[in-house]
Order: C-alpha cells, then sequence, then structure tokens
C-alpha cells in the first residue's frame, strides 16, 4: 500500500494506492483544510485513522509547493516545516520522501489515461524530446521534462516567480498598476493564477474604468471571486468578466510559450493546475494559443509544439504514488508495480 499527497496553501489531499496490473488503483482519497491542523502529521495520522488500511504502508510520498532542500522545505503559507526524515519516523514508514508539487505533477503525467488529456494543439506529435509543465491554480508552478532518451525525467523550478514581462499596452498599464498595489516586483504568479485572476479583473474595474454593475459586485463579496469571473465570462454575461479571463488567458498562453522557448519542450507542453480544466471553452476561443506562438522568429516551432490541458485533478497525487513505489523499489528491492502483474524484483 503506498500513500501519496497533495500538499497545498488551503488544502491537502491524501490518497491511498495499491497497484492492479502495473497500473495505480486509488484505493481511498479525502481533502483536507490544511489550516485546521498543527502539521502534517496530524492531518496523515486522522486520515489514517479514517482509512484503516487493510495492509501495511510500505512507502509515501508528498508533492508540496516550493523547493525541497536535503528533504526539508519550509512552507510559505502554513507555519509548516516538513522534514522526510522527521515525518518517516513519526508515521512508522520506512520510505517517505518529499518532491516538489510540479515534480509530482510531471510524475503523474504518464499514468494518466487518454481521456484524461486534452489536446489543445497537435503540432508535430512525431518529435521526441523534452516536454515543459506549467499549471496555475492558487500558485504558478512550472517544471522540466527532461527526456534522457528513455523516459521523461521532471526537474522542479520556480519558474512561476520570474519577472512578469508585459507583451502590449494594456499589459504594460497592469504591471505598472501591479507594481503600485503591490509596492515593487511583479512575477508572473501575481497575474496568472488564482490571486492573478483577482489581480486583472481589479486592474480593469479600477484603472481602466470598465464598469462593475451592482449585482455583480455582490456576487463578487458573497460567492468565489474567481469562480465568478470564470462563469459570466463564459455565459458572456459580463463585459469585465470577459476583459479579465482574456487578458488571463492571454499572458497564461505567453508565459507557457516562454517556457517551451525555455526548455525547447518539442515533446509537447502540458498545462496542469485547477483553472484550466474550468476554462477549457475560454481556452479555445484562441488567446491562448495565439499567445503561445506569437514569438517572432520562433513562431514556427511553436507552432510545432503539441499543447496538451491535464484534465485529471488527481495527478499529482498519482505521481506521488508513482514516485513513491519507484524510489522504494531502488532502496529496498521490491517492486509492488511488478509484483502486480507477477513480476518478481530482487535488490542487487
Amino acid at each position: 500500500m503506498i500513500l501519496a499527497g497533495d500538499v497545498g496553501g488551503t488544502k491537502v489531499d491524501l490518497a491511498l494506492y495499491s497497484f492492479e496490473q502495473g497500473k495505480l488503483a486509488p484505493v481511498i482519497d479525502k481533502k483536507y483544510p490544511a489550516r485546521e491542523f498543527p502539521s502534517l502529521q496530524a492531518v496523515v495520522e486522522d486520515f489514517l485513522r479514517t482509512a484503516r488500511p487493510a495492509e501495511p504502508i510500505t512507502s509515501a510520498c508528498f508533492g508540496v509547493p516550493g523547493p525541497v532542500r536535503n528533504g526539508r522545505l519550509k512552507l510559505t503559507n502554513l507555519p509548516w516545516l516538513l522534514d522526510s526524515r522527521d515525518l518517516s519516523r513519526e508515521l512508522n514508514i520506512e520510505h517517505l520522501f518529499l518532491i516538489n508539487d510540479l515534480e509530482a505533477n510531471g510524475y503523474g503525467i504518464p499514468e494518466l489515461s487518454p481521456d484524461k488529456i486534452l489536446t489543445l494543439s497537435s503540432g508535430d506529435p512525431s518529435v521526441v524530446g523534452n516536454r515543459g509543465l506549467i499549471a496555475a491554480g492558487t500558485g504558478l508552478g512550472e517544471a522540466v521534462l527532461v527526456w534522457d532518451g528513455r523516459r521523461h525525467l521532471p526537474l522542479a523550478s520556480e519558474g512561476g516567480h520570474a519577472d512578469f514581462a508585459p507583451r502590449t499596452e494594456e499589459e504594460i498599464d497592469l504591471l505598472r498598476y501591479l507594481w503600485r498595489t503591490l509596492n515593487g516586483r511583479v512575477s508572473y504568479e501575481r497575474v496568472v493564477s488564482g490571486l492573478g485572476m483577482a489581480n486583472i479583473y481589479a486592474f480593469l474595474r479600477d484603472e481602466k474604468g470598465i464598469p462593475e454593475p451592482a449585482w455583480l459586485k455582490e456576487r463578487m463579496e458573497e460567492e468565489d471571486p474567481n469562480a465568478v469571473i470564470g462563469e459570466l465570462a463564459e455565459s458572456g454575461e459580463s463585459d469585465l468578466c470577459i476583459r479579465a479571463m482574456d487578458m488571463f488567458v492571454s499572458v497564461y498562453g505567453a508565459e507557457a510559450g516562454n517556457l517551451a522557448l525555455k526548455v525547447l519542450a518539442v515533446g509537447g507542453i502540458y498545462v496542469g493546475g485547477g483553472i484550466a480544466p474550468k476554462a477549457i471553452n475560454i481556452i479555445r476561443r484562441g488567446g491562448f494559443m495565439k499567445a503561445f506562438t506569437d514569438k517572432g522568429r520562433l513562431s514556427g516551432l511553436l507552432e510545432q509544439t503539441p499543447v496538451h490541458i491535464i484534465l485529471e485533478s488527481r495527478a499529482a497525487l498519482m505521481g506521488a504514488a508513482s514516485f513513491a513505489e519507484a524510489r522504494a523499489t531502488e532502496l529496498g528491492g521490491h517492486s509492488a508495480r511488478a509484483a502486480s502483474v507477477g513480476v518478481t524484483t530482487q535488490s542487487s
């Protein structure tokens, strides 16, 4: 039995997995409000009391937001200090690992069934090479999937915190607005994320003077603002929401294209996170791909780059489970995945 976790700033997703015929088989999963617990250990202990696994947990892995160094991470949005050695001892799980959340997403891609990936642009699917992964949700995560000749190896990055580079007069005005309101430096995460969506909306309302009718203001105050923006942009009921989402999607596409150039992602760009699956119809209007391919002399390269949207919300959990099994196999010599198809393994 494998324990997998996807740790965010507001919630923690936990799941138990086994293997059936070489493929991950979910046993149970549950979401927890992170701020209601004093530590990750407390969340896991509550989950295991509820799940009551019938078999021992042989390995565990948690995808976490931020750079993991020597198995340790201090979360920025929670007062938690995570240490893989402490967690391993306290939870009595011999093989326990912490990896970056986008790294976990990267390991999850090979585990996805075809119906969980939507191809936005097929590009040239015959080319094999590096891939890029970009995911907007609470924040903006980016990762490189390096092709080593046999497989794609996920490498974490903090590319979402790189400097925001505006491309149009309106985006330059947005940068100036955010520079003032944020009192300094503006990263891509301040524009392409849940918080970024709200920032764009406020900019268009306050700086550009696009009217916010009373009924819309009321909804924005009483409901999830990003859900309201997305809903009304798709239905066409609010010019302000349409403009906000169009601008958001355009900057998202531009940064995805930047990532493709930086890592020479001829193998494709994968768009993960919680926002893209909910905004597919808006993304398909064309603003995302127009910005993605608008790279001057390199536009032809971007036009040949496949672009896919990950529809599976549990991709990071699946990737964490896959990583846990693979690393435990390297360290212990027994592969649960191989055993599920009748293949025996032993340590060298």
